[in-house]
């Protein structure tokens, strides 16, 4: 079968790989469509990061590169491992990629997420979603109604992320929350907030994105921060309070700094986004407005609770894809467009139909 695979900076290939088989516990899953992380744009960029390098072969799956990439991914069961009764054949499904050891099982309480071996599918290897099939174990396939196109389904992986960032928060219907950053993840985290009945404000300096932002119905504010007083906004929609919780979504330090300046008095930050250098915070700033700071990565226990609100109409995924290609595009289509043209694309998805 096909496969883009991954041979380390800069060093994509679409590649004739051996199709795999559903093994005991297992569920061997046809691609429908498989997103462009921006994980893989930095594996594409700086990596190896999360990919293991030569030499250093991941602890579960006992690979090294060059790796099948792809985490983001729906898909139909093509066939069932021994074991394996409670998923049908020809039923729509989507991935929690994670490759963690056997002995963790996701449907009981615990912050899987943080396990020190913790990796993902299509980074750490067990294939990945930019191939034709993958052989998933079946704890880590989730169900999704066959009503959800699988296109949009694709999506649900990074709403996860967005999910479990706004748990963190804390936040509750009638809150004001603040996204700093309108790219994949903070739009996606402004979808859960709208959701749960919050009031959503975006902070993004394209005007692309915070057009996005609006048409797509998840944001109710949507600012320039380069020209317009952040803070004063924030006020003003507040009734001088400031916001209830914020989000960070862009590894931006000034973006930090504006958050931590326009949230209230014992307000929630939330940090989403992977930060490659350190930051400088205001500690005092934390400390004289009684300020929580929450990091988060990746999910746990979040994907039921997404589906749902999928499902349900709560969120509704279809604006947030902005291109469609097949394999052989994925570096001069769709890598390029995210790297050079970012503010002109949301989520590009891959099928390998195309």
């Amino acid at each position: 079968m096909r496969a883009v695979r991954y041979h380390g900076q800069k060093d994509i290939r679409v590649e004739e790989i051996d199709a795999p088989v559903a093994g005991p516990g297992e569920v061997l899953i046809d691609i429908a469509w498989c997103g462009i992380c921006g994980t893989d744009l930095h594996e594409y960029l700086d990596g190896p990061i999360f990919v293991p390098d030569k030499g250093a072969p991941h602890p579960v799956t006992g690979e090294e590169m060059p790796v099948t990439l792809g985490h983001e991914f729906s898909g139909v069961v093509a066939a069932l491992g021994d074991g394996v009764d409670d998923i049908e054949v020809g039923q729509h499904v989507i991935v929690e990629p994670y490759v963690l050891p056997d002995d963790i099982d996701p449907t009981k309480p615990g912050p899987y997420n943080l396990h020190p071996d913790v990796n993902f599918i299509g980074l750490a290897g067990g294939g990945g979603g930019l191939s034709e099939q993958i052989a998933v174990q079946r704890r880590w396939v989730h169900p999704i109604n066959n009503d959800v196109p699988l296109d949009e389904a694709a999506l649900i992986e990074p709403l996860s992320v967005a999910h479990h960032g706004f748990v963190a928060s804390g936040a509750n219907e009638g809150d004001v929350a603040l996204i700093g950053g309108a790219g994949p993840i903070g739009l996606l985290t402004a979808a859960v907030a709208k959701a749960y009945g919050c009031t959503v404000v975006v902070s993004e300096l394209s005007e692309l994105r915070r057009q996005k932002a609006l048409d797509a119905g998840v944001a109710d504010h949507a600012i320039d921060p380069s020209s317009q007083d952040l803070k004063e906004e924030i006020q003003k929609i507040t009734d001088g309070k400031g916001a209830d919780v914020a989000f960070e979504c862009t590894s931006v330090n000034v973006v930090l700094d504006q958050l931590v300046d326009c949230l209230k008095l014992q307000g929630t930050l939330v940090v989403e986004s992977i930060w490659s250098k350190k930051a400088e915070l205001d500690i005092h700033a934390v400390v004289m407005k009684e300020l929580t700071l929450r990091g988060i990565i990746g999910y746990a226990h979040d994907h039921p609770k997404t589906i749902k609100l999928v499902e349900e109409g709560k969120v509704n995924l279809k604006p947030f894809i902005t291109g469609k290609i097949g394999f052989d595009g994925v570096v001069d289509e769709g890598f390029d467009t995210l790297i050079n043209r970012n503010e002109t694309a949301v989520k590009i998805l891959v099928s390998p139909e195309l």
